[in-house]
């Protein structure tokens, strides 16, 4: 194949380099091609993201007969070192919640179900710790990472008792007493400063990295090749950090996708342009190479779990001509939680059928309004997305995953299902000639009306990855899109590639605003107002647009003044120069009618 220009810069370049790569613009082709520009007597680390892009890569490098280049993941190289010399057991599924409390002992705080919500956030620490460049645990402060206002309220309470009881999971696990997990023998090999024995280290996927191994790539003397998008960085929620801004080697870019053409290229670019409303932003040119073809491969990508499954079981029950549909990862494995729960474990509570539930922490919950008292207090949201599904179908849910399993063919059908499903975690590296995006991802609305202070950095740099989901979403499609309105770029051209669907999502946000503005009405206007108008999101982002600009502390404090005072709705907007629309959903996020008793 032909090289760009921008390829062949980089397999000429000498020292330390990073490599900032848009998707689709052949980054692997471009490494195993600098890889073949190297002299065959020198030794080459390449280190994959994952199990399945380790073994694609380790194939891909071998048929070009290059056997002086190990493919490995962070986590293999890291067992290799540690597990193998140090005899320690690994606990492949990591450990329970109702394990921990019964393992460390952990006593109620006094409050409901306190010795579980410990537990879970015993080990989210430990996943913190772990994968950090940290080399004590006191260095961290975890309650910087809990974002939900109820969960941190309560680590910030019950802080010593965690901290002490992570401290005691720690040591059983470096003793030997207990199995090991995999973040605690990445975590060990990090602390014993290994020196690798190679002249080029390849880091890939750099965006998605841990500081624990970024610490580890750093220090070594080999000539260091990071590549990655600092655009695709998704896995935050892992304390992953974005490497490529971390290192100070000398930039090169491949920003032409052989993946899409122009159109798709320019709405991920206006995407990005998102960014602007959470931090400072350099404007990224995506350009489309990609050609048009025959659609074969069709596929519905939502940001979580929950969406997809429910769009799966509108597919089903819509889509009558739909005979046969294949789900990213297993399709088991989306009824399940990270730490085991199973749909079928909350459907029977909120059945009343505890002598069904497996799972032992589900199990000592006395009803589903305790098990979301407890999702709550610990920031689980796969959790909360199962007990909204078994909400909204209850009893219909055996019978409906049912159906689901009988059109769902094997993995070596994949290639001929009708729809694939994937949650964008599941397909990233992967696409589809055509894409269809469920409407769960952020938009520029909520970035606009929801603004993040400045020192709440942990909760901004989730916010930029939230757009990063929907940047990846995007980039998954080759030649067409079937996109949400509410997440269309104001004023984006018509394509004939990229086809707008009507926003569900918009209206039901619509129709929420407004309910809560007629309590707002009645309960401090004395004059009752006209219905407003329902527009649509790209006539409200036209009509209003002096409503997003930044919401600053003293105009915060302000509407607040004036929301207690009594003033109108018409007053407050006419006063802060702002639409009533914007005002009514200031009110909301600053939770004026909770707080003052409206």
């Amino acid at each position: 194949m032909k090289l760009t220009q921008e390829q062949i810069d980089i397999i000429q370049s000498s020292g330390n380099i990073r490599i900032n790569a848009v998707a689709g613009s052949g980054k692997t082709t471009t490494v195993i091609e600098y890889a073949k520009a190297r002299p065959r007597d020198k030794t080459i680390l390449y280190l994959a993201f994952n199990k399945s892009v380790k073994l694609e890569a380790a194939r891909k490098f071998a048929e070009q007969g290059l056997s002086n280049v190990r493919v490995e993941t962070a986590h293999s190289l890291a067992y290799s070192h540690v597990v193998y010399r140090s005899g320690l057991k690994v606990r492949s599924q990591g450990y329970q919640t109702a394990e921990l409390v019964d393992l460390l002992r952990i006593k109620s705080a006094g409050e409901s179900l306190s010795e579980y919500v410990i537990a879970n956030h015993v080990n989210k620490f430990v996943s913190y710790f772990c994968n950090s460049s940290k080399r004590n645990l006191e260095e961290l402060n975890y309650a910087d990472v809990v974002i939900d206002r109820k969960a941190r309220e309560f680590v910030k309470i019950n802080y010593k008792a965690i901290l002490k009881k992570t401290q005691q999971f720690l040591q059983l696990m470096s003793e030997g007493k207990i199995e090991i997990t995999h973040d605690f023998y990445l975590k060990k090999f990090q602390l014993s400063e290994p020196r690798l024995k190679f002249d080029y280290i390849l880091f890939d996927e750099g965006q998605d990295a841990s500081p624990a191994m970024l610490d580890v790539f750093l220090k070594q003397s080999a000539t260091k090749v990071i590549v990655g998008d600092t655009h695709q960085q998704i896995y935050g929620w892992r304390f992953a950090v974005n490497s490529l801004e971390k290192v100070d080697f000398r930039n090169y870019y491949l920003s032409s996708s052989f993946r899409f053409g122009n159109d798709i290229a320019l709405l991920s670019s206006e995407v990005l342009k998102w960014k602007k409303h959470l931090d400072a932003f350099k404007h990224v040119t995506v350009r489309g190479l990609g050609k048009m073809g025959p659609i074969k491969s069709k596929a519905v990508l939502a940001r979580t779990n929950l969406a997809l499954l429910m769009k799966a079981i509108e597919y089903v029950r819509e889509k009558k001509d739909m005979k046969s549909l294949y789900f990213e990862g297993n399709f088991s494995s989306y009824t399940y939680a990270d730490e085991g729960a199973s749909l079928y474990d909350v459907l029977n509570l909120h059945l009343g059928k505890s002598h069904l539930i497996r799972d032992m922490l589900i199990a000592r919950m006395t009803s589903i309004e305790e098990l979301s008292e407890y999702s709550d207090k610990t920031e689980d949201k796969q959790l909360s997305m199962m007990i909204d599904i078994v909400k909204k179908y209850g009893e219909e849910i055996p019978e409906i995953l049912k159906e689901i399993k009988r059109k769902h063919v094997e993995n070596e059908q994949r290639s001929r299902a009708d729809v694939i499903f994937s949650t964008v975690h599941r397909c990233k590296g992967m696409e589809y000639d055509s894409v269809e995006l469920v409407d769960d991802f952020t938009n520029e609305v909520t970035l606009l009306i929801n603004p993040i202070p400045k020192d709440e950095e942990f909760r901004r740099e989730l916010q930029m990855e939230e757009v990063n989901l929907l940047y990846v979403a995007v980039t998954r499609a080759r030649m067409h899109l079937r996109i949400p309105e509410s997440l269309l770029p104001v004023g984006f051209p018509e394509s004939n590639c990229i086809e707008v669907l009507p926003s569900k999502k918009s209206e039901e946000e619509t129709k929420k605003l407004e309910s809560k503005a007629q309590k707002y009405t009645q309960s401090i206007i004395a004059k009752p107002q006209q219905t407003t108008k329902t527009y649509s999101v790209p006539e409200i982002r036209k009509r209003f647009a002096e409503a997003y600009q930044p919401w600053t502390t003293e105009l915060d404090d302000e509407l607040t003044s004036l929301f207690c005072t009594g003033s109108s709705l018409k007053e407050m907007a006419e006063k802060l120069g702002r639409s009533q629309g914007s005002i009514r959903a200031r009110i909301m996020h600053l939770e004026l009618f909770e707080l003052y008793g409206f």
